[in-house]
């Protein structure tokens, strides 16, 4: 029986730079900010069941939690302590409700692609996710009425042909690799791509602890956990200087007793100082102008 250990190099060499990472981009933050939060909002909503092939009624209630319920009282959070984010949607979360993102935006945060209906890359060929992709970014930019910049891969997962597609499209960023900590330069098999990576990680991530699931049994940690995670994140970019991102999800962390995460998080942010809180297509923009450098 063969396996990986038989593989020649050019072939595991081959795969791990098909995806690579170039310099690390930490820029000089705005106002002389010691380190940055981005805060980012995946509005599955619906898509979270649909994308899955679920059609039951109790899945879709659920996610429409997050319309409902969820946006409005992170929005509401983010504007009484003057915090921009983005919030990323699958194109047909924003057609079931085509005024949410338009609030979202009219607020001053950011809209992103994340999927047409939170479907999974790896199940699509080449063509199909080049026609998605393009047709959710269209999608979303007529919506919201605002140009439309960021990627972020659903469920985060990549075909091998997804960072490509997304570079080859013209985006200035992608948020769906963990390569580290810090935003950094993609190269695509060895050569620089002109993309910014904002990385993101599971630690940073409020689903990992607190959507509800029988297999594995979840959650795991209460919502005043899950803060001391994010706080030690955040204490950690500010420590080194870096980028603290943050992936929050409106049906899992928009109910009464878990909004006190994105409270206590904005909060904790205002007593360190120096923290500059900014969209993603910001951070990336000032990420951009390093790789010229």
């Amino acid at each position: 029986m063969t396996g990986p250990q038989d593989w020649p190099e050019a072939q595991w060499r081959g795969l791990v730079d098909r995806v690579g990472t170039g310099r690390r981009l930490v820029p000089d933050w705005p106002g002389g900010a010691r380190c940055a939060l981005a805060l980012s909002f995946d509005c599955d909503h619906e898509t979270f069941a649909l994308g899955a092939g679920e059609t039951a009624v109790g899945p879709l209630a659920w996610g429409a939690f997050g319309r409902r319920v969820g946006v409005p009282r992170i929005l509401d959070t983010l504007a009484r302590h003057g915090a921009r984010a983005t919030f990323f949607y699958p194109a047909v979360s924003a057609l079931i409700d085509p005024e949410e993102p338009r609030r979202v935006v009219a607020a001053g945060h950011e809209i992103g692609v994340h999927g047409w209906i939170h479907e999974r890359n790896d199940t699509l060929t080449e063509d199909e996710e080049r026609t998605l992709l393009a047709r959710s970014r269209d999608t979303l930019a007529e919506i919201a009425g605002t140009e439309i910049v960021g990627h972020r891969a659903a469920h985060w997962d990549l075909s091998p042909h997804t960072v490509r597609l997304v570079a080859e499209a013209g985006f200035l960023y992608d948020s769906s690799l963990m390569a580290d900590e810090d935003p950094y330069e993609v190269l695509l098999e060895g050569r620089a791509s002109g993309l910014v990576e904002l990385p993101v990680d599971w630690v940073r991530d409020d689903a990992v602890y607190l959507l509800f699931s029988r297999q594995p049994t979840r959650p795991t940690h209460t919502p005043e956990q899950v803060f001391e995670v994010f706080r030690a994140e955040l204490d950690g970019a500010h420590a080194t200087g870096g980028l603290c991102q943050i992936v929050m999800h409106p049906f899992v962390v928009g109910y009464r007793s878990r909004i006190a995460i994105l409270e206590r998080l904005l909060q904790h942010a205002a007593r360190l100082g120096g923290v500059h809180i900014g969209t993603h297509a910001e951070i990336a923009r000032l990420c951009q102008a390093r790789i010229g450098a």
